[in-house]
C-alpha cells in the first residue's frame, strides 16, 4: 500500500512539473504578448531557440544553473518557481484526494498559482483564467467540494458583485482605484469553489497576508505612500486553500 501511495504521489508531482514548465511559458511570455500555445522557446537575451535538452523541467535549469548555455544570460526564475510549485502542488494533491478529485483540485490550483504570479509581478488577473476556473467551480464542484451548489452560486454572485462595488466606491470617494475589478472576478471564482460562508476568512486572510507584506516592504526602507500598489489578488490566491483547508479540517 505504500508503495502505492508512493507512486501515486510521485506521478502527481511529475505532471506538477510538466504543467509548471507550460505555466512558466505563461507567466514570462503572455504577458509580453507572446504566444504561448505557438512558437518556439527562445532564450530572451541571445533569442537562440532552446533545445529538448533545455525543456527539461527543473533538471535544465539545474544542470545550466539557472544560465542560458550559449550567452550565460540569467533564465528568468519563474520558470523554476513554477516548476516546483506545481509539482508540490500535485504531489499534495495526490497523497490527500483520490482520483479523479485530486486531478481537478489540482489544475484548480496550478490557475491559482498563475494568478498569484501574473498578479504580482504584473498586477494582473486575467480573465482567460479566471473565468475558467469559477466554471470549474460551479460545474464539478457537486464533486469535489462540500460546499452545495446554491452555496457556490451565492459565493461566486457575492465575492464579485462584494469587491465591485467596494472598488467603485473607493474610486469615487478617492478619485482613483483601489482595487482592479480582476480581484473581484478573482474572489467571485474563489466563491465558486468555497461558497459564501468562507469569503470572510479569505478575505481576513488576504488582508493579513497584505498588511504583513506591506510592514516587510516597510522595514526593509520602501517608503509606503497612496500611489504604492500591493498585488491584493496574489493574496487571495494564497488565502483560499488556506481557508478551504481551515475550514475543512475543523468541520465535524
Amino acid at each position: 500500500m505504500l508503495g502505492a501511495d508512493l507512486l501515486r504521489v510521485a506521478l502527481g508531482c511529475g505532471l506538477g512539473l510538466i504543467a509548471g514548465s507550460f505555466l512558466g511559458a505563461v507567466v514570462t511570455r503572455w504577458p509580453r504578448s507572446e504566444s504561448v500555445m505557438r512558437g518556439r522557446s527562445a532564450c530572451d537575451a541571445c533569442g537562440r531557440t532552446l533545445g529538448a535538452i533545455d525543456l527539461i523541467p527543473l533538471l535544465s535549469a539545474l544542470r545550466t544553473r539557472g544560465r542560458c548555455r550559449t550567452c550565460g544570460a540569467r533564465i528568468d526564475p519563474a520558470h523554476v518557481i513554477m516548476e516546483l510549485s506545481a509539482a508540490m502542488i500535485g504531489g499534495v494533491c495526490a497523497w490527500l484526494l483520490p482520483l479523479p478529485a485530486a486531478a481537478l483540485v489540482a489544475v484548480a490550483l496550478w490557475i491559482l498559482l498563475a494568478l498569484a504570479v501574473l498578479d504580482a509581478r504584473h498586477f494582473w488577473l486575467p480573465d482567460a483564467l479566471t473565468l475558467p476556473l469559477a466554471v470549474l467551480g460551479l460545474t464539478l464542484g457537486d464533486w469535489l467540494v462540500p460546499a452545495p451548489f446554491a452555496d457556490r452560486m451565492i459565493g461566486a454572485a457575492i465575492g464579485y458583485i462584494g469587491l465591485f462595488l467596494l472598488a467603485m466606491s473607493y474610486r469615487r470617494l478617492r478619485g482613483r482605484d483601489g482595487l482592479g475589478l480582476g480581484d473581484a472576478k478573482l474572489l467571485g471564482a474563489i466563491g465558486a469553489w468555497l461558497g459564501w460562508q468562507l469569503l470572510p476568512v479569505v478575505l481576513l486572510l488576504a488582508s493579513m497576508g497584505g498588511l504583513i507584506w506591506a510592514v516587510i516592504l516597510r522595514l526593509k526602507g520602501h517608503a509606503l505612500s497612496g500611489n504604492v500598489r500591493l498585488p491584493f489578488g496574489t493574496f487571495l490566491c494564497l488565502a483560499a486553500p488556506l481557508a478551504a483547508r481551515l475550514a475543512w479540517t475543523i468541520a465535524p
